[in-house]
């Protein structure tokens, strides 16, 4: 796998990239980074060009004193597409990283060949009323004697395997390099007007959820009512964390994806 730094008008966007082909962005969850893709990219990359980034003040991309959201994200994204020359990319986006795949999906219907949707909310209206008062899902208090990064871990380890310690480690490492804003990326999704975005996506969608995903997976049939021609994968036995838990699984799934849009390209006269 190569890692990189693409110039954006942000600062300096983090990467890594693996493989040749049809590329294809992945865009990880809240407060996550491209590690959370680590053992799908050389999955993917067997057959394309995978490429992970840490999202605008996640990981090790820029930081940002503006507040976050999803079109600043987005704006992100377009930033490093433009900078290492992508041209009609099937996008991947995982919780956070899926709200911001729609939104550059719902700006560029000419520029994403594919879209792939995994545990992501509707966030509509009625969504955004019901979490407005909802407690903080990351946000723990800073303390001098560490005593956050338990409670950290905590607010997580639920969501994982049991046995998998070293899962949620590599959650923790993430959240704590943005401990500060750990929880603006969650905020940023729930102010995201959805409903009127989605409309004008026309790229060829997949919809992919954990069975166990409690948060999105009531959320399939909205996306099927408004993305043409979208169908569904559940993966088995994972819920929030699907794409680290499950990389066998969500590599062979999109990997299949991404070959279906290019074999439809090929075949139009």
């Amino acid at each position: 796998m190569i890692k990189g730094y693409a110039p954006s008008r942000f600062g300096p966007l983090h990467y890594v990239e693996h493989g040749d082909g049809v590329p294809v962005l992945l865009l990880h969850q809240t407060p996550r980074s491209s590690d959370e893709y680590r053992d799908v990219l050389p999955l993917v990359g067997s057959s394309a060009r995978a490429i992970a980034m840490d999202t605008l003040g996640f990981g090790a991309s820029a930081r940002t004193d503006e507040p976050f959201s999803i079109e600043l994200f987005a704006d992100a994204v377009d930033d490093l597409l433009d900078a290492l020359s992508i041209d009609r990319p099937v996008i991947v986006g995982h919780h956070t990283g899926g709200v911001i795949a729609l939104e550059v999906a719902a700006r560029h219907p000419d520029r994403v060949r594919g879209l792939v949707l995994s545990g992501v909310p509707y966030v509509d209206a009625a969504r955004r009323d019901r979490v407005s008062l909802a407690p903080p899902i990351d946000h723990v208090e800073v303390h001098d004697d560490g005593s956050h990064l338990a409670a950290l871990w905590a607010r997580r380890a639920d969501f994982y395997p049991p046995g998998r310690p070293d899962l949620v480690n590599r959650f923790v490492a993430d959240a704590l390099r943005v401990i500060d804003r750990v929880e603006e990326g969650h905020q940023a999704v729930n102010r995201y007007r959805m409903e009127e975005r989605i409309t004008s996506v026309t790229a060829q969608a997949l919809v992919v959820c954990g069975e166990l995903d409690s948060y999105s997976l009531p959320d399939i049939p909205r996306f099927l009512e408004h993305l043409d021609g979208a169908r569904t994968a559940i993966i088995e036995g994972t819920g929030v964390p699907a794409v680290d838990h499950r990389p066998e699984e969500f590599g062979r799934l999109v990997s299949e994806f991404v070959a279906e849009i290019a074999g439809a390209a090929r075949s139009r006269p």
